[in-house]
């Protein structure tokens, strides 16, 4: 059986790797990014460069999505020259990035209305991950068309889950990324309260790192705060934009988080004091520096 012949937008980072990874195992790709560099290094292993969602959607039995925030999706998606305006009938369009649910099952019924179909399919783990087809993909939306796309999904994610109807996948990555920048958040404070009262930050790990708080997060924040070490791969900024996420969801579902609100204020005033493009663990800064 042939394999489908995939449009994939937004070559970043963990975009670009992803592609890399089924241009090896074989896909023929359609590309399309505003980074002509990135366009081109998938050009250069024999991609096709499209010059508009639409095209791309139409010369596509995949349309995969790798973007930086819900609002750039539905451009994307809804431009004049959108990847609506060209999907083909029973192609499918995988958004891997990290959207609010509302707008992906919005998203979702528009695209049915043309015959195609939606997974959400945010990820887990970073870009070495999707250059290996090694991800934790998060997917959901209609199980008949979850099977059309999990092949191909397989080459990308060494752990496909299927999470329900179109939305849960968007929902879980929500909730999980909650719980961990709230935890890396109050880590972070936490050894930035010891060092201004004089408790040594490797010992509060030593005594911490031997209790249930002990966790991936706790390490990734001692690697900093101790270490001066920051190897977590994901920003402050994407941090801030998800927990916005997540308050917006909670907000539609008739419920409030002060917790989140509180991590957000966190990250947002990390963010305006300039700490944006570092590494979440770097919110130590923020609270080492903090005055009343």
């Amino acid at each position: 059986m042939s394999k489908p012949v995939i449009g994939f937008i937004g070559l970043g980072l963990m975009g670009g790797n992803m592609a890399e990874n089924l241009q090896n195992k074989g896909y023929e790709l359609i590309v399309m990014d505003l980074d002509q560099k990135a366009v081109d290094k998938c050009v250069d292993r024999g991609a096709k460069a499209a010059t508009s969602g639409k095209a791309l959607a139409e010369a596509s039995d995949i349309v995969m999505l790798c973007l930086t925030t819900s609002n750039i999706v539905e451009k994307v998606i809804y431009g004049d020259e959108g990847v609506l305006a060209g999907i083909k009938k029973d192609s499918v369009v995988v958004d891997f990035g990290t959207s609010i649910p509302a707008s992906t099952r919005k998203i979702g019924a528009d695209l049915a209305q043309k015959g195609a179909g939606m997974i959400d399919a945010p990820l887990g783990r970073t870009p070495a991950h999707a250059k290996e087809g090694k991800l934790n993909i998060m997917a959901a939306g209609d199980l008949a068309t979850f099977e059309k796309v999990k092949p191909v999904l397989q080459e990308q994610g060494e752990n496909v889950f299927h999470l329900g109807e179109l939305g849960a996948g968007h929902t879980t990555k929500l909730i999980n990324n909650f719980m961990g920048m709230t935890t890396v958040c109050a880590m972070s404070q936490a050894f930035a309260v010891a060092d201004k009262a004089g408790v040594d930050r490797q010992q509060l790990f030593d005594i911490m790192s031997t209790g249930p708080s002990s966790s991936p997060f706790m390490q990734f924040c001692k690697n900093y705060a101790v270490d001066n070490v920051s190897d977590l791969g994901f920003s402050i900024a994407n941090a801030n934009k998800d927990l916005g996420y997540f308050l917006q969801m909670v907000d539609d579902l008739g419920t409030q988080s002060k917790i989140a609100e509180g991590s957000s204020a966190n990250l947002q005033a990390a963010f305006d004091a300039g700490l944006g493009d570092g590494n979440v663990p770097e919110i130590y800064d923020y609270f080492r520096d903090l005055k009343k």
